[in-house]
């Protein structure tokens, strides 16, 4: 029996969550789905720039790991782009990464989760201490 995969952090969310080639109705379009870390993967590797050593600390996994989900989002994004396919980003085995702010007020130290959104599915633009609710 295969051990269940580890959850992957991840630090970035994206807003756009699907491509489609142009001048292609939807309707007759085919997908191929890119979990949210994939995107991270090419993200940290290919927009960041940093090393497959680098790349998997962020991402809290092992080398070979990392290169596995980078070579599988390598495939699915030439598929889509050779043969004229959608992108879609959804799904995976993840967890948010939390950043740590101080409060210039009162010192305290907390937690902040990228990519929080609010009621209205809008990101939080303002990030409030827990304990004096500075801004």
């Amino acid at each position: 029996m295969a051990r269940p995969p580890k959850e992957r952090r991840v630090e970035y969310i994206p807003e756009i969550k699907y491509f489609k080639p142009a001048g292609i109705p939807m309707r007759d379009i085919e997908e191929v789905n890119l979990t949210i870390e994939e995107v991270e993967a090419i993200r940290l590797k290919d927009r960041e720039g940093l090393t497959q050593e680098e790349c998997a600390q962020r991402m809290n996994v092992s080398r070979p790991t990392f290169q596995r989900v980078l070579t599988g989002a390598r495939e699915k994004i030439a598929e889509a782009l050779i043969k004229g396919k959608a992108i879609r980003f959804r799904g995976g085995d993840y967890k948010l990464a939390e950043h740590y702010l101080h409060c210039s007020r009162c010192g305290r130290k907390f937690a902040v989760v990228q990519g929080r959104r609010g009621r209205h599915g809008r990101p939080f633009r303002e990030i409030i201490c827990p304990d004096c609710a500075n801004q």
